[in-house]
């Protein structure tokens, strides 16, 4: 965090110091909420939780080395007391962001967000000092604590932003007002929770309408190949910015094929030019992540040929998403166990399909979460596209939902034994542990919710004689 006295720290948020002797000692350190990752310097949020009360750990985190705390009530310790604790916190990165002065870039879209912010933060690193949403931590909490994180050298600011609701990225833009808004794709993640794609349309749309104008610098980076997104141009006086595989796309990728192993490679389009692209990462989906990654790092003055070099020495940088692992007996394990929804799921079995050519695929798979009323048919749909793609074996994992992934494929199948349909994450690892043979694929995936990354760590721990090698 750049350095700020508590003194003026208590006037951004309004609050009131208590048993803080010399209100001028200076936060140096990052903002954080958990009280083991407090560095000495640092200001300790307490939130009151669920669980736990962050407040009840005060007098640990200053013997730790946090100049106060944050919280909604005295310590014992030095603090600054507020009204609300969350209100506060986004109060305090906005005044941080506003004096920071660096290029903030956020992203929002229903599948691929994660994975696409960390291709551009990858990118843009490569230019100048960049600070990045770590994981999803995309709602009110955490990007706030994120935007904190940065200091006086950064100059990109990459913000990943998350909704569960018209009005939340809204609420996201006033904390950290963006220059450059992303949106990737309008699916059916949360649906249940938003009421319909047009809704899901309405909320990721705020991005865009939050931006400047073209003059003062504003870009929308909208998917060309994603009707709801494109229409979201008229939503904007930003500059328009399109990405995908249409002809008309401002960046766009051709010749777009998977490497033997699965990887994405592609010839890359900008307007300052063209260069290939071979990645690292698995799967046909993040072609359109990278392009994505590639407008914005294109709008701030990069070439095509230094992009698609950044593209192709990406890596993932989170985890449990295509996550891929091969045991020394030859069995790959793909954990893409994060979360789950249906373009997701869709993109991780044919990536599935494509890493396994020539050998026996397993796709285990459990419940989607917060579809609502499209619920059994989403789940059902992929049930039926994994017979259709031609995987080995569909294990579904778990209670209502997963029966409907099972039923799917067995009404889809032909002889009835491309899918079983078990009980819980157990059950599956003793099935795979009595199947699996050297030189089969495994994907792992489900809402996160289900916690089905079990499975993949249990299958890495069988047969797993000496040292794991993680590719």
């Amino acid at each position: 965090m750049i350095a700020l006295s508590l003194a003026e720290i208590a006037s951004v948020v309004g609050g009131q110091t208590h048993d803080i002797p010399d209100p001028s000692v200076q936060v140096t350190a990052p903002v954080v909420r958990d009280s083991r990752e407090v560095q000495p310097g640092g200001l300790f949020v307490a939130f009151v939780g669920e669980h736990a009360d962050g407040h009840d750990f005060a007098q640990q985190v200053v013997a730790a080395g946090a100049v106060a705390v944050l919280g909604s009530r005295p310590v014992g310790v030095p603090a600054i007391v507020v009204d609300d604790v969350q209100a506060a916190l986004g109060a305090l990165a906005r005044h941080v962001v506003r004096r920071l002065g660096a290029t903030l870039v956020a992203l929002t879209g229903s599948a691929g967000k994660t994975s696409t912010k960390d291709l551009i933060a990858q990118v843009l690193r490569r230019k100048a000092p960049t600070v990045f949403t770590p994981g999803s931590l995309n709602n009110e909490i955490g990007l706030p604590l994120t935007a904190l994180s940065a200091t006086e050298d950064t100059r990109f600011l990459v913000l990943e932003m998350g909704a569960r609701g018209i009005g939340h990225i809204r609420y996201l833009t006033e904390l950290t007002p963006p220059r450059i808004g992303l949106v990737l794709n309008v699916g059916s993640a949360h649906i249940g929770e938003f009421g319909g794609r047009e809704q899901i349309a309405q909320a990721k749309g705020e991005l865009v309408e939050a931006l400047p104008s073209a003059q003062d610098g504003g870009a929308a980076i909208l998917n060309a190949d994603d009707p709801l997104v494109r229409a979201m141009a008229s939503r904007t006086k930003a500059k328009v910015v399109l990405f995908g595989e249409a002809d008309e796309a401002d960046v766009r990728a051709e010749n777009v094929r998977l490497t033997d192993t699965g990887q994405p490679a592609f010839r890359l389009h900008t307007p300052s030019g063209a260069s290939d692209v071979t990645m690292r990462l698995y799967g046909e989906h993040h072609v359109s992540n990278a392009l994505a990654a590639a407008a914005v790092a294109h709008e701030l003055g990069m070439s095509a040929e230094e992009i698609a070099t950044a593209l192709s020495e990406a890596d993932s940088l989170s985890r449990w998403r295509m996550e891929v692992t091969e045991r020394p007996d030859g069995v790959t394990i793909v954990n893409d166990a994060y979360n789950a929804n249906p373009e997701s799921m869709r993109a991780a079995l044919r990536a599935l399909v494509a890493m396994g050519r020539g050998r026996r695929t397993w796709a285990v798979l459990g419940k989607m979460a917060e579809l609502g009323d499209e619920a059994l048919a989403e789940h059902d749909a992929v049930g039926r596209l994994a017979v259709r793609l031609n995987v080995s074996k569909l294990v579904a994992v778990g209670g209502r939902e997963a029966s409907w992934l099972q039923l799917g494929a067995y009404n889809e199948g032909s002889w009835g034994e491309e899918s079983v349909h078990v009980s819980d994450a157990q059950a599956a690892v003793d099935l795979l542990r009595s199947e699996l043979r050297p030189g089969d694929v495994v994907l792992v995936k489900a809402s996160r919710s289900v916690g089905l990354e079990s499975v993949a760590q249990a299958l890495l721990a069988t047969g797993a004689e000496g040292e794991v090698a993680a590719r």
